[in-house]
């Protein structure tokens, strides 16, 4: 990846700080972006920023350069894309929805207003980041985009307003990919599997030094990956000669750590499938 060029969109935390330590771990600069500076919290009022990432990817043998920007601004998306001579990889990591998810309520008893502003900051902003990047790949006639999600389409996320943002992300991938054919970029979208973020190590009361212990809540969260594990993985797609063949396909963190023999910064190969339907024939 030396030499190569990557903007994470939403690097702040969670997947996109573990894609962007993990591409620069691999040689590239990466861009990253997000609302939460040093300087002002998001709406998500946590610590991490997106100074802490750019170093983290600087720390890890690329060089990482922090931009705060509001991707549900178009004119904010477009003076970053200026400051980008050369994009090789563009991942559309942006969600922001923790505050808005309504777990628990059915369709009918939705609050239309905290959907619409989902849609807005996990949908919209991926295309409004792609609109302004794309020219950059195709004037190079290469290029890789990631879209990142959650699941892989066919199972039902728990509730509709995620469901369908996360479906949608989806669906993004595929559309991008069709009309990107002729033009030599590849898009696809990739799902971690129970994701351990700073958010999820936070629910659950544990660092990541005694993450195991939040199994007593959970089961299920021992099967959980770090963040860095999907970076490790979208990392090894990115350097993968043949990536354009996956174009539109929806790709898992397990699967491509089983094909690219990666494992976690822990030392495990966590498959969330295998392990639910492990879960699943148990019952």
């Amino acid at each position: 990846m030396a030499g190569r060029v990557a903007l994470v969109a939403g690097a702040t935390r969670g997947a996109g700080r573990g894609i962007a330590v993990e591409l620069g771990a691999a040689g590239a600069q990466v861009w990253v972006t997000g609302r939460s500076t040093r300087a002002a919290r998001s709406d998500m009022d946590r610590a991490e920023t997106i100074e802490e990432t750019a170093e983290l990817v600087t720390a890890a043998g690329g060089r990482g350069i922090a931009v705060a920007c509001d991707h549900s601004d178009p004119a904010q998306v477009a003076a970053l894309i200026q400051r980008i001579d050369h994009l090789d990889i563009l991942v559309n990591d942006i969600w922001g929805g923790d505050p808005l998810s309504e777990w628990g309520t059915p369709f009918w008893q939705l609050d239309l207003g905290k959907f619409r502003t989902m849609w807005e900051r996990a949908v919209l902003t991926h295309l409004i980041t792609s609109q302004h990047a794309v020219p950059l790949m195709i004037r190079a006639k290469a290029g890789l985009i990631i879209e990142v999600t959650d699941g892989v389409g066919a199972e039902y996320r728990g509730n509709l307003t995620y469901d369908l943002t996360k479906t949608a992300v989806n669906r993004l991938a595929l559309a991008q990919a069709e009309e990107l054919r002729d033009h030599g970029i590849t898009a696809v979208a990739v799902t971690p599997g129970f994701l351990r973020s700073e958010a999820m190590l936070d629910h659950f009361g544990v660092t990541e030094a005694n993450w195991r212990d939040g199994g007593a809540k959970d089961p299920h969260f021992l099967a959980s990956e770090t963040p860095r594990y999907v970076g490790r993985a979208i990392a090894a797609l990115a350097a993968d000669p043949k990536v354009g063949e996956r174009t539109g396909q929806v790709l898992t963190s397990w699967d491509l750590a089983e094909e690219y023999d990666i494992e976690d910064v822990d030392g495990r190969r966590p498959h969330w499938d295998r392990h639910m339907r492990s879960a699943a024939g148990a019952v």
